[in-house]
């Protein structure tokens, strides 16, 4: 289990003041639930994100993995995969040699037998030898999030992993990313109210830095709890899940 305890991120706003970016925020993560943070632009969704990957250092608080603290762990210390919009892919290395970063410790033979899982699971088996310069946008993302899956991590963390992609494509990813994140433990960060809802078992709201609502998407749009929520959830036509 992820617990984020009072967590507050400030960055220099010049002149010895400092601006706050997430206000002490707390909540869990239970093993297997993905957790998707939506909010307007600039609430502290991504930071708060990158504080729990180890990315920003905590003003406040604390981030444990079942009751121990990670706070001071580096990131590659923490066990958690991080996945972002621009996927960040080695155009140096073809499609194996991405997915297979992470497992450079693992002898050749189950390295690749690891990857070539990985790929099968986003729907990209065969494209082991492809080069990355060659693949759509919606093929290099599933090449990141495989990339991102193989090493086993503890936790997946997704920052608007899918922005970056036409509607049309996210329409079609979002429905393959379900079905590949069942059962892993995952934050899920994304400006999409509808990608986020067919995703996510719990949907949390961020506002000014802070966390205003957290709920399952189906009592999240029937009871949210402020008139800012409400107000929020309406800009976009209530998704389908």
């Amino acid at each position: 289990m992820l617990q984020v305890k009072d967590v507050t991120v400030r960055y220099p706003a010049g002149k010895g003041e400092w601006k706050i970016a997430v206000d002490d925020v707390s909540f869990q993560i239970a093993a297997g639930e993905t957790v998707a943070l939506v909010g307007p632009s600039g609430c502290g969704k991504s930071s708060l994100l990158r504080a729990v990957a180890g990315l920003e250092p905590l003003a406040g608080g604390d981030v444990l993995w079942d009751g121990e603290s990670v706070a001071t762990a580096p990131v590659h210390k923490r066990g958690f995969g991080l996945m972002f919009q621009d996927g960040q892919l080695f155009v140096h290395q073809d499609v194996a040699g991405n997915v297979g970063y992470g497992l450079f410790r693992e002898p050749a033979p189950a390295r690749r037998a690891k990857v070539a899982a990985m790929l099968d699971l986003v729907g990209l088996a065969g494209y082991g030898a492809r080069r990355v310069e060659t693949l759509s946008g919606g093929e290099r993302q599933r090449v990141a999030l495989a990339r991102s899956l193989a090493p086993g991590p503890r936790m997946l963390m997704l920052d608007e992993p899918l922005s970056s992609l036409d509607r049309a494509m996210r329409e079609h990813l979002v429905v393959e990313m379900r079905e590949i994140l069942v059962g892993t433990t995952a934050l899920y960060v994304t400006h999409d109210q509808g990608e986020a809802r067919a995703i996510a078992d719990r949907i949390g709201v961020m506002m000014d830095g802070r966390l205003i609502q957290l709920a399952a998407p189906e009592e999240l749009w029937e009871n949210p709890a402020t008139a800012e929520v409400a107000a929020f959830l309406s800009t976009e036509s209530s998704p389908s899940a």
